[in-house]
């Protein structure tokens, strides 16, 4: 069965200086067990049509899809590792699989986690655990249903073969997982070619951002200069949906910030249970410089790094002046995706007193970071449900007073905002640690997928009900 009518092939990244990929073939696996398919996102980009013999061999075995890359590339790039320059990156684990539009008329990616080695693989075998896969499908759900501009978990297949890891029980189960991606063009690349002094390739890389990934600023007369411009606002307002959402990515290196501002890439990722600043998720970041409160100034260095980047191609100090918007974009999103996650619209100075008496209240209180919000949702037309909840007494502490007079003072967002079902439960669905190792033990003691499936389904279920609240606000 072909691709839907609506599927629309378009594969532009082959069209640039070979400099910036290298051709790749796909591991073969000895099974294909699929795990997760995304109907939802399939039916974006007119792939929903393809029956489970066709998902297969596009998604598992890599047959190309028509009319798209007859073969993977696998991206080049360098980064900052912690900080740290690394010349010797590159996709070591995936590969572009096909470019595509989708049904906006963007041009999107997929691309792969776990399908093989590659020249950038530095030793590595290629492959991704299941567990890791597994990760990844839960934290692009969540991310997705709360705002946050994030790649598309698209297909997970288990592919049987046994992998020994430092960090998990080994052996342990493989996988190979697909993402639907606003591009796979990362700081990294950038530096890549600023490190090599390629001047000639960068500029046809910046060309084809302005054009197909970024069209804002394609008729701009500085086109380097709208182009760091329009990354510094899309990435501010990610980190500020990040920061919202109690997400803490947990390696934001320069490699692991795409210029469109989408968040993609989930390695080390956890939520908050409790509101802390110092919370880490990766054991290995000793120092906690990518800490949950840290994010924002981990991303600005990222940023900075880009435009020393891109002083290959004119002057520091347009870039300098953008850069200086960085910390008041994300100050003005942080506020407006803070008021459309409790579902209520307040004037600036009440948005900011509301926002500092709930996060003091958070840091000293027991109380999960995601219940707040829950409760709380349509500000005071939530009185009487967040006293029925299973925390209702830490709201009749004193010191929640100053947030609940303030709350008092919001507008709901939309009447019909509390209308969905889901606000009657006691619990928000969430992915806290334990809560993730429990989804992942019946999976790997039994082949017993019920309780990912029926998460997955709860997730996509506060993603309706959020949109009762309307789309989030985009800077």
């Amino acid at each position: 069965m072909p691709p839907s009518p609506t599927h629309r092939s378009d594969p532009r990244y082959s069209r640039l200086p070979d400099a910036l990929y290298d051709v790749v073939a796909p591991a073969r696996f000895p099974r294909g067990s699929l795990r997760f398919r995304n109907q939802r996102a399939a039916a974006r980009v007119g792939l929903d049509t393809l029956d489970e013999a066709e998902w297969q061999r596009h998604f598992w075995a890599f047959e190309p899809l028509p009319g798209n890359l007859p073969t993977p590339l696998a991206l080049r790039y360098h980064g900052h590792q912690f900080q740290h320059y690394n010349p010797r990156l590159g996709d070591g684990r995936g590969f572009l699989f096909a470019q595509l539009r989708d049904d906006q008329g963007r041009l999107l990616d997929l691309g792969t986690k776990g399908s093989g080695a590659t020249p950038w693989s530095r030793g590595g075998d290629g492959r991704l655990t299941l567990k890791g896969g597994v990760r990844e499908v839960l934290a692009t759900e969540l991310l997705e249903a709360l705002g946050v501009n994030t790649s598309k978990s698209f297909s997970l297949f288990e592919t049987g073969e046994p992998l020994y890891r430092n960090d998990e029980p080994s052996p342990t189960r493989s996988s190979v997982l697909v993402r639907l991606s606003h591009s796979h063009v990362r700081i990294g690349t950038f530096q890549r070619l600023a490190w090599q002094q390629d001047r000639a390739t960068m500029s046809a890389l910046l060309d084809h951002a302005a054009t197909q990934l970024i069209p804002e600023v394609e008729a701009a007369p500085d086109r380097r200069e709208a182009f760091f411009r329009a990354v510094v606002r899309r990435v501010a307002d990610t980190t500020a949906a990040w920061m919202v959402a109690g997400f803490v990515h947990g390696v934001l290196n320069t490699d692991n910030i795409n210029i469109t501002g989408e968040s993609f890439d989930y390695g080390p990722w956890r939520f908050l249970e409790r509101y802390d600043p110092s919370f880490t998720a990766a054991y290995f970041d000793e120092g906690g410089l990518y800490a949950y409160g840290r994010q924002p100034e981990a991303v600005l260095w990222d940023l900075t790094e880009l435009a020393r980047a891109l002083t290959l191609l004119g002057p520091a100090e347009p870039l300098r002046e953008a850069l200086a918007t960085f910390e008041p974009l994300f100050a003005e999103a942080y506020r407006k995706r803070f008021l459309w996650r409790l579902g209520v619209v307040a004037d600036e100075g009440v948005a900011a007193g509301l926002i500092g008496e709930l996060l003091t209240f958070l840091e000293a209180a027991p109380l999960s970071y995601a219940q707040l919000f829950f409760d709380w949702r349509g500000g005071p037309l939530s009185n009487a449900r967040a006293l029925r909840s299973p925390e209702a007494a830490l709201y009749r502490r004193p010191d929640f007073l100053p947030a609940w007079s303030l709350l008092q003072t919001t507008r709901p967002l939309r009447p019909q905002l509390l209308d969905h079902a889901l606000w009657t439960a006691a619990r928000p669905p969430d992915l806290p640690w334990r809560a993730v190792e429990t989804l992942w033990d019946p999976i790997a003691d039994a082949d017993d997928w019920r309780a990912f499936e029926a998460t997955v389904a709860d997730l996509r279920r506060l993603g309706e009900a959020m949109a009762a609240g309307g789309p989030p606000p985009t800077l």
